[in-house]
């Protein structure tokens, strides 16, 4: 018996690699298409059979192994494609230790990508020849040293000089680094076996078979987008269709038609992916999906909402989407993905608790009627060899049923430790139970409790923030926030999720230099910090809370208590010097922007029209028949980012560069297909970002209007 997985078909049990998989799947099933790529989200597409793809693995192994490479990192920047999948597996083809990153967008500044090239001590950078000069650049300037190679651009007969490599299951296949970190990166070291230990699992758990058909979105460059989305259809020998998250982001219909055209049985995503379709995709469009093939549609990566399995459920019935079919899961990248699951079209377990009780560690059922009740979905049970505790995490004995804890995870998934960090990985990776010594266990910081042996997650006792399924470390985002101004005092801020409406959002706290105080120009730092966030980690901030100098709660050895920090937010104890919150819709203040823009240098004037004028103005703009003018461009871009980022338009400074008021990209991507639309051509996804102010922005499709 190998980990437990003797019940798995032939071959599938017999393999050490995935080179080995691959390699298979090319001998006997050469001209099945393993990947399709939807290049527009719709019907422009590119596909690999399997043999296409071991062809050109073999031709990236190939140069890989002419310069030594066999164990080196290699990064991969690219943009999601077949490309990148071509690049991942040349790299396991030359037992170089992958490295998938997010690709640098333009005008993007690289601190993050530069921080995990040099913990990674990557000697290769793999891209595309359209992106290989702008990130040449950009790691020369660090003085960075690596071989570039754009795999698009090789020889097709370099593939018969591949040597296979010595491997086995033990070697490492890549890093996934858990954050785009700019302070402690941290790279999780997975091997061949704890990526297929956990394929296995997924196979079972998703009940798949060569028949299965897959739909997936997620980057490529995260642990579920790689190895639920990528990785599992090739394991299983069953086709998948793919689209990039711009494409998905910009139109959710996308996904959902890709799933009915296609007929697939297996697709899902974040909490998130599902309220986005819920609230983006119109009745019309849903007359023309067909959701009947879709057996499992997983929701993982953040809280899982019952309240979004209902809407999501109610909205698209009628498009024959069957309530069995959701799959709420569990999993973290230390672990390589998944953890805990269900059973396949089984009832979503949804138990409601009291919410007090939860809050003292305890677990108190109840009805959802009573005042107080939480509800909390359940994520399944472990499976194989993998085992789930629940642990004080002060004794770090076992917690009595009916109690809360940290969740601590062992088996053959959990990956080998973070890379070339032997403290973190210790004290993460390698923990004991104290009273008995069973371990190791990997402790994953998440809290929760089993009933009747289903697991589920009550919160977090480690302060990472999550938000649309992306895993933020608050450090990171705090040594962010006090670089963007000099008035803000190092080491004395803090970064918080908060929970509003079952959306996670961010919080800012931070002190400010004692003899800046008299003087502040409030609006300019906290404009800075919403900048500086927004362009560094993608995010937008709820809220930002200027703290008077030496105020912010710290523990006897001076570490900054966030827990603190958010409590004094909800009670309103913290001392201010100032503060920012995201007003509320209702309450929002917006001008009449109609006639307001004739002179972009005169300061716009504040009216008494509310959030409704402006969603008013938004529809007239849309609906109207004229060509669009600089003008009305503006008038338009205005009134969509104040309805979008809840900014007051007349805080809105044309001049000024999106990010200032928050811009991340999930916002850009969704006003970029909203304004192509509008304009009636389609538009470069990352044109907020080529353009950052409404000033260039609107001057440069004045311009192109003329040519449309």
């Amino acid at each position: 018996m190998t980990n437990g997985l003797t019940y798995l078909p032939q071959p599938l049990n017999k393999f050490s690699t995935f080179v080995e998989l691959l390699s298979y799947r090319a001998v006997h099933q050469p001209k099945q298409t393993a990947y399709k790529f939807l290049l527009d989200g719709e019907t422009q597409e590119v596909s690999l059979t399997y043999q296409e793809l071991d062809q050109k693995a073999r031709e990236i192994a190939t140069w890989l192994q002419s310069l030594k490479a066999t164990g080196e990192r290699a990064l991969l920047l690219y943009p999601p494609g077949l490309d990148f999948i071509a690049a991942f597996f040349g790299c396991l083809y030359a037992g170089v230790i992958a490295v998938p990153l997010y690709p640098p967008r333009r005008n993007q500044r690289m601190t993050s990508l530069q921080g995990i090239a040099r913990d990674a001590q990557a000697a290769f950078a793999l891209t595309t020849s359209s992106m290989l000069v702008n990130i040449e650049r950009h790691f020369n300037e660090e003085r960075i040293p690596l071989h570039y190679l754009a795999t698009d651009d090789l020889e097709s007969d370099m593939a018969k000089d591949w040597q296979m490599p010595t491997l086995c299951r033990s070697t490492l296949a890549f890093l996934q680094y858990t954050s785009g970190s700019t302070g402690t990166p941290k790279g999780v070291m997975i091997s061949h076996d704890n990526l297929l230990h956990n394929s296995a699992i997924i196979y079972r758990c998703f009940g798949n078979t060569p028949q299965s058909r897959g739909v997936f979105w997620l980057p490529p460059y995260h642990d579920m987008g790689l190895i639920g989305g990528l990785l599992q259809p090739l394991y299983g020998g069953c086709p998948v269709t793919l689209m990039s998250p711009i494409a998905f982001l910009q139109k959710p219909y996308r996904w959902l038609m890709a799933i009915s055209r296609d007929k697939a049985t297996t697709s899902g995503g974040p909490n998130f992916a599902y309220d986005l379709c819920v609230s983006k995709i119109t009745a019309k469009e849903r007359e023309s999906l067909n959701l009947s093939s879709w057996e499992v549609a997983f929701n993982g990566a953040e809280p899982i909402r019952a309240k979004t399995l209902e809407q999501f459920a109610r909205t698209f019935a009628d498009c024959g989407f069957n309530n069995r079919a959701f799959y709420p899961c569990y999993g973290l990248a230390e672990a390589t993905l998944f953890v805990s699951g269900g059973l396949k079209q089984g009832e979503s377990v949804i138990r409601f608790y009291q919410k007090a009780a939860l809050e003292q560690n305890q677990v108190v059922t109840t009805t959802p009627e009573e005042k107080g009740a939480r509800s909390l979905v359940g994520c399944g049970q472990s499976w194989l060899d993998n085992k789930i505790v629940i642990v004080d995490p002060k004794s770090l004995t076992r917690c009595p049923g009916g109690t809360v804890g940290e969740i601590w995870v062992s088996g053959a998934s959990v990956a080998g430790g973070y890379w070339n960090q032997p403290e973190e990985t210790s004290k993460t990776f390698r923990a004991y139970l104290a009273d008995t010594g069973e371990g190791s266990f990997l402790r994953t910081g998440d809290l929760g409790f089993l009933h009747d042996g289903e697991l589920l997650i009550t919160g977090r006792i480690k302060d990472l923030i999550i938000i649309r399924g992306r895993n933020h470390y608050p450090q990171d985002i705090e040594l962010t926030v006090e670089k963007s101004h000099p008035a803000l005092r190092s080491g004395c801020g803090a970064a918080f999720g908060l929970e509003l409406n079952g959306v996670e959002r961010l919080v800012i706290a931070q002190e400010v230099k004692r003899h800046y105080i008299r003087q502040l120009d409030i609006n300019q730092v906290i404009g800075n910090i919403r900048k500086a966030v927004s362009e560094q980690h993608e995010l937008q901030v709820y809220a930002v809370l200027l703290l008077k100098t030496s105020t912010i709660p710290k523990t006897s050895s001076g570490k900054i208590k966030r827990q603190a920090c958010r409590s004094g937010f909800l009670s309103g104890t913290l001392d201010l010097v100032g503060d920012w919150i995201e007003p509320p819709q209702s309450q929002a203040k917006f001008m009449d922007l109609e006639g307001t823009l004739k002179n972009h240098e005169q300061p716009i004037q504040k009216s008494e029209h509310n959030f409704s004028h402006a969603q008013d103005l938004k529809q007239e703009l849309n609906l109207q028949k004229t060509a669009p003018t600089k003008e009305s461009i503006k008038t338009w871009l205005i009134s969509n980012l104040a309805i979008s980022l809840k900014v007051p338009a007349e805080e809105i400074d044309t001049k000024q560069s999106f990010y200032y008021y928050g811009l991340d990209s999930s916002v850009a991507i969704s006003l970029t297909n909203e304004l192509a639309e509008w304009l009636g051509y389609e538009l470069e996804p990352t044109i907020f970002w080529e353009y950052p102010s409404i000033e260039t922005l609107a001057q440069h499709l004045d311009a192109e209007c003329q040519f449309q």
